[in-house]
């Protein structure tokens, strides 16, 4: 059974307040919103923080966005609250890709992965090509996922698809087979 893999779904990147606000979070958590029936009891929702003492090149990162040096428990770095995530698994990293130990180990043998969220351009992408690379297909849902911008989004998913057939673009309709 895949799993579906939710990138970032967290208020830091839902209100339209916060510096690194989505322009396409709503659009994204809609399609979001229709997956997940499919796919309850096998969700992996991720969280992005910050973390406790940045090193290297995130030293200048957290220089340039020092408002993100907040706890992981702070209200921020919370899901948002349209998603219910009773019982399902929640990984917390303070990189923008996901894909590592911890997310191979929560796949509880998949080998499919079906990748939404925010942003299609950064966290989305930078999760995707690792797991691809680890020998799992990765599913990017489309209208599922938002960047930065439009043109943005539209890149990483061009970008994506290059990786094919280890990474296919695909829409919320085609993985509910309508």
């Amino acid at each position: 059974m895949p799993k579906l893999v939710l990138i970032d779904m967290q208020n830091v990147f839902a209100a339209s307040t916060s510096p690194w606000a989505t322009p396409g979070y709503a659009r994204a958590s809609a399609g979001i919103r229709r997956l997940l029936p499919a796919f309850a009891g096998n969700t992996i929702f991720t969280r992005f923080v910050a973390p406790q003492h940045p090193v290297g090149a995130w030293q200048a990162y957290y220089r340039d966005w020092p408002f993100a040096l907040v706890p992981a428990d702070d209200p921020l770095y919370e899901i948002t609250d349209e998603f219910d995530t009773a019982g399902e698994v929640i990984l917390t990293r303070p990189t923008f890709g996901k894909w590592g130990d911890e997310l191979a180990e929560a796949m509880g043998g998949s080998t499919e992965l079906v990748l939404a969220g925010v942003s299609t351009d950064c966290c989305v992408l930078s999760t995707a090509l690792p797991a691809a690379d680890a020998g799992m297909h990765v599913r990017v849902v489309a209208d599922a996922c938002a960047g930065l911008s439009d043109a943005d989004h539209r890149r990483a998913l061009d970008a994506m698809a290059l990786y094919g057939p280890l990474i296919e673009i695909v829409s919320v309709d085609e993985v509910l087979g309508q």
